[in-house]
């Protein structure tokens, strides 16, 4: 099939090529003339395990493409995604959606055949309807049918997600529409992901309502921790205790820092905002929310604790700053959040970070980046495991025992098995919702 996707960000660059990998021949198109030539010559602006070389192969096979010929594109191609961002506005809670009506608008006075549209967007229900408002009131009733097909990318496995998704959901009314999804998703259905068909409102809400409910296990879990420092009980047990219960499932009840990333914080507030929009509050979702604001200063907390309250010229270091491992995102990660409060109250920062230093960091001052990690730990006063990247996960202790006389550890992450360092001399370790040391 012929495709077009408008935005190459993270969703639209993902979903484009892996489209093209699986036969279609795809224009991915965007106005940022610079980003697009580093694209073409298969530099890849995000980090995702495999994207490289899966451009590179659809490029070289003449079935990816760039461009920022917007109408152009668009006439060349059967299906239009519409895969730009939408962030929180400036009210904090609610979506900006000004791009993808901006696009809309665009499409609206171009378009000579038809065209099927696709938000693959993450939007508020009703966006679908908005969209097809914009495009009616130009006179182009019949050249068009709006479609909502919602992404389920995780970041750092989302070429594998793409091709073995759980499930891919079409929101359309319209039976011809849905046999073409059935079609252009064949080749992943065939290999058992479910296809779910559903009204276009339906399939917008489904994506919300999924982040939201992920969030929520998240928060769980990070909620039953501190209980468990409370009465001295390990979260581990009680995460696996209730996680084989298949009615719950394990996944999402690893407890640790607060949720970040792009979506989660972003679609949980404008979720909420919907809710109280239609007179229908969703208190568990603003529960959830308030609950992931306040595990961030509980986190801080723990950590003040840990260095006596004396945090003025300490020295703390960070593995991983990103908001989890495989990726290079840094929105609403928890140590960005902590680096900022340490910093205002006289601690020095060393941090290693697989993926590379980070700007917003190195601007600030007494922030140091290491390109190797145990250089990073030397003369810490504390060590914290912000990130679950592989190699963290098997971390060298006497060789950082080389760099300082005593150690102490605050993982975030529970990499390690607290009764592991018992016996282990000059080593404190902190880990989450578990008992010190036990």
């Amino acid at each position: 099939m012929k495709i077009c996707f408008i935005g190459t960000g993270y969703v639209g660059l993902v979903s484009g090529v892996c489209f093209s990998d699986l036969g279609n021949n795809v224009i991915c198109i965007d106005k940022d003339r610079e980003k697009l030539s580093r694209l073409v010559n298969g530099d890849i602006p995000i980090f995702e395990p495999g994207l490289s070389e899966l451009v590179r192969k659809n490029l070289d096979a003449g079935r990816l493409s760039f461009s920022d010929d917007l109408i152009g594109s668009i006439n060349k191609s059967d299906i239009v995604f519409i895969a730009v961002g939408t962030p929180t506005a400036k009210d904090g809670v609610s979506a900006d959606l000004s791009q993808v009506f901006s696009v809309a608008q665009l499409i609206s006075k171009k378009i000579k055949t038809h065209k099927i549209i696709v938000t693959k967007s993450t939007v508020p229900i009703g966006t679908g309807d908005k969209i097809e408002k914009i495009l009616n009131k130009n006179k182009k009733k019949g050249l068009f049918t709006i479609v909502s097909n919602p992404e389920f990318l995780r970041e750092g496995e989302a070429i594998k997600d793409f091709k073995y998704p759980d499930r891919v959901v079409i929101g359309a009314n319209d039976k011809k529409v849905i046999k073409i999804f059935n079609e252009l998703y064949r080749p992943i259905v065939n290999k058992g992901a479910a296809f779910v068909s559903s009204s276009r409102r339906a399939a917008e809400l489904i994506k919300y309502a999924s982040n939201a409910f992920l969030a929520t296990k998240i928060s769980f879990i990070n909620e039953i921790a501190n209980l468990c420092e409370k009465v001295h009980v390990n979260v581990d047990d009680v995460a696996l205790g209730i996680g084989l219960d298949k009615r719950i499932g394990s996944r999402f009840l690893r407890a640790g820092p607060a949720y970040g990333g792009s979506c989660f914080p972003k679609d949980t507030k404008a979720l909420a905002k919907v809710g109280k929009h239609h007179n229908s509050p969703l208190s568990i979702v603003n529960a959830v929310i308030n609950f992931n604001e306040k595990r961030k200063k509980d986190i801080e907390n723990n950590i003040y604790r840990i260095l006596h309250n004396k945090i003025k010229n300490k020295t703390i270091c960070f593995l991983g700053v990103t908001f989890k491992a495989n990726t290079d995102d840094l929105r609403d990660s928890s140590a960005i959040n902590l680096i900022s409060k340490f910093i205002k109250k006289g601690a020095k920062i060393n941090y290693y970070e697989p993926s590379g230093s980070k700007e917003i960091l190195d601007k600030q001052k007494n922030v140091n980046y290491f390109d190797d990690l145990y250089s990073a730990t030397k003369n810490a006063d504390l060590i914290i495991i912000h990130t679950e990247w592989d190699e963290f996960k098997n971390l060298n202790f006497s060789k950082i025992k080389n760099n300082n006389k005593k150690i102490t550890i605050y993982d975030l992450r529970n990499l390690y098995d607290s009764k592991s360092f018992n016996n282990k001399n000059n080593i404190t370790y902190y880990s989450i919702g578990r008992p010190v040391n036990a």
